[in-house]
């Protein structure tokens, strides 16, 4: 009954902490930190003698606290190794990251000037809070059961998260998309941090702080620093000691970092490549919470059948074919005259052409790029854009192409011959299309260059481009459905390789050195975490977005690979005999 309960107490913390990491991080506060961010600064502010726009204060927030983490990660293992305090630092940073997060709310009433910089500071403590207590909660893992327990255990606790987090997003999307009000999103983001802080009291009452035998006397914090430190480069001086654990420490690297990039940069794919709208990309994500879930404990089933190296193997080769398969993934070509994101209308009442933007693309001109604006300006008289008074360009109006209730601007214009010619020709570099009924001169259609429906001109444009005409075209299926189906499979695969891959190092981990070898653990994640992103934004430069989506899959190749060569029978025999060894000089 207490080791259920402590399960139980485990499982609950991934419950709670997943409202920060799918309400706020995944769904809203990416989205808010730009409105906040734009309307103090318009499209970018000069910081450290850069310009830097919304999307990259945002990224650099997030890999600043992830770093910091990283960095310390391995020292405090080593200090909660030698003392009974794993609970108390998870206590402590759950605190941190919790409280930080209800604070986002305060972030609209501190004024303009102030209010984007109180998120951005406040998302990057509730980032330190959230990946240092990770630290700590995944080192109590292998005092949880025994190595046969550790699947069911590890895939259980990432089953409630998805699930947990899941159901608030649900609650929390509901809010988004029926209230209105500006209190809506600072009230998601404070029940997010006091859900996560909620839950967590289960975590604190129902799992006992690990026993330490001889525990280590309290020290100062230079003399604990220096103790931790030292251990830390004995340990790295000792990796043959540890040769199949550090062998797939490598192989988790590159794994895990081609199915978080995957994760992470899946919305940027769908919008930019795809032409998915927001509402399509929230829909996924909530597919994806709620397949994760029980395919999370459907992956213990089958590691108990094959072992977990196995099934995480396996788990790595559907990886890559749901990679493969993104890329077959296109929009179907452009038909009806409602499809096209700029529509022009004849009123035959008012004897005059209405136009207006396909509801879903609402962000016309409003990307931080000086060619699109200068192409709104150039075609104001004639595009779904007005001037927007709050926010500024280095002094000048943008022009945005929705109104202050988000709503798809329409407009009454005079389309003269002219103006239309204007705009036909500066289609050869646009993303949009634009579609005329009725009137002087309708039907016409035109597609740009970089629309996503336009194929043919990229390096791997040949596999959509074939998959579209001989399946997506005849099944009727728009790009939406697609993306849906992207959602279930990697829905089916995230929970359970994530909980194989942390189950698997638990299974080879010293109990006696879990937190330090956890720490190396989460430090490799979040360097990891920098590489993807890399890799897919040179793809991206050098090639096209297809190519950088491609790129990743290499990594999960390389991972498979290297997890080949690991022997976890090897590895579970070296970290028993390590704890023998530990115990038995503890009692001298």
């Amino acid at each position: 009954m207490a080791e259920d309960q402590r399960v139980r107490g485990y499982c609950a913390y991934d419950w709670g902490k997943s409202a920060f990491e799918t309400s706020v991080t995944t769904a809203i506060f990416p989205a808010w930190f730009a409105f906040l961010f734009a309307e103090a600064n318009g499209i970018s502010t000069k910081f450290l003698g850069s310009e830097w726009t919304a999307d990259a204060m945002f990224s650099a927030a997030v890999m600043v606290g992830a770093l910091l983490v990283a960095i310390c990660a391995p020292s405090l293992g080593v200090i909660a190794d030698r003392r009974m305090i794993k609970i108390w630092w998870l206590r402590v940073l759950t605190v941190i990251g919790s409280v930080s997060c209800i604070l986002l709310a305060a972030s609209p009433y501190l004024g303009i000037s102030m209010g984007w910089v109180w998120a951005m500071i406040m998302f990057m403590v509730a980032n330190v809070g959230l990946n240092g207590a990770g630290v700590f909660y995944n080192a109590l893992l292998p005092h949880m059961g025994d190595d046969s327990e550790m699947d069911a255990i590890s895939n259980k606790a990432f089953a409630a998260g998805y699930l947990g987090g899941g159901i608030l997003l649900v609650v929390h999307l509901g809010m988004w998309l029926a209230l209105d009000g500006t209190w809506v999103i600072p009230f998601i983001m404070a029940s997010s941090g006091l859900w996560w802080l909620g839950f967590a009291q289960m975590t604190f009452r129902m799992i006992p702080e690990p026993h330490i035998e001889n525990e280590m006397e309290p020290m100062g914090v230079v003399d604990s620093t220096k103790m931790a430190l030292g251990e830390v480069k004995s340990t790295l001086g000792d990796i043959k000691s540890f040769r199949t654990l550090f062998i797939y420490m490598i192989a988790y690297f590159c794994f895990i970092d081609g199915i978080n990039s995957v994760t992470a940069l899946a919305g940027v794919f769908g919008i930019v490549v795809l032409g998915l709208t927001t509402t399509g990309l929230i829909m996924t994500i909530l597919i994806i919470q709620f397949v994760a879930a029980p395919a999370a404990i459907g992956f213990t089933k089958l590691a108990d059948k094959w072992g977990t190296k196995k099934a995480l193997h396996f788990s790595l080769v559907c990886w890559c074919v749901v990679i493969v398969g993104a890329l077959s993934f296109a929009p179907l070509e452009l038909e009806s005259h409602d499809e096209y994101d700029i529509q022009y209308t004849w009123d035959e009442e008012n004897n005059t052409y209405t136009v207006e933007a396909r509801e879903g693309v609402n962000n016309i001109a409003a990307l931080p790029d000086d060619d699109e604006q200068i192409w709104a300006f150039d075609n104001e008289d004639i595009l779904p854009v007005e001037e927007n008074s709050d926010v500024k360009r280095q002094g000048y109006a943008v022009k945005w192409a929705f109104d202050d209730d988000d709503k798809p601007i329409t407009i009454t214009v005079n389309l003269t011959a002219d103006a239309l010619a204007n705009l036909k020709s500066s289609m050869d570099e646009s993303r949009f299309s634009y579609s005329i009924e009725g009137g002087e001169f309708g039907e016409q259609t035109e597609v740009g260059v970089n629309h996503p429906s336009s194929l043919g001109d990229g390096v791997l444009d040949a596999i959509p481009e074939t998959v579209r005409s001989v399946i997506w075209e005849p099944l009727g299926m728009s790009v939406f459905y697609q993306f849906l189906l992207l959602g279930v499979f990697a829905g089916a695969l995230l929970g359970g390789s994530q909980g194989l891959a942390r189950s698997m190092f638990g299974q080879m981990v010293p109990e006696t050195r879990s937190a330090e070898f956890f720490g190396f653990f989460g430090f490799f994640g979040k360097v990891a975490a920098l590489l993807g992103p890399l890799i897919y934004s040179l793809m991206t430069i050098w090639f096209d977005s297809r190519v950088g989506i491609f790129a990743l899959s290499i990594l999960i190749i390389a991972g498979a690979i290297i997890l080949r060569k690991v022997d976890v029978e090897d590895g579970i025999a070296v970290a028993k005999a390590e704890d023998e060894r530990n115990r038995s000089a503890s009692h001298e």
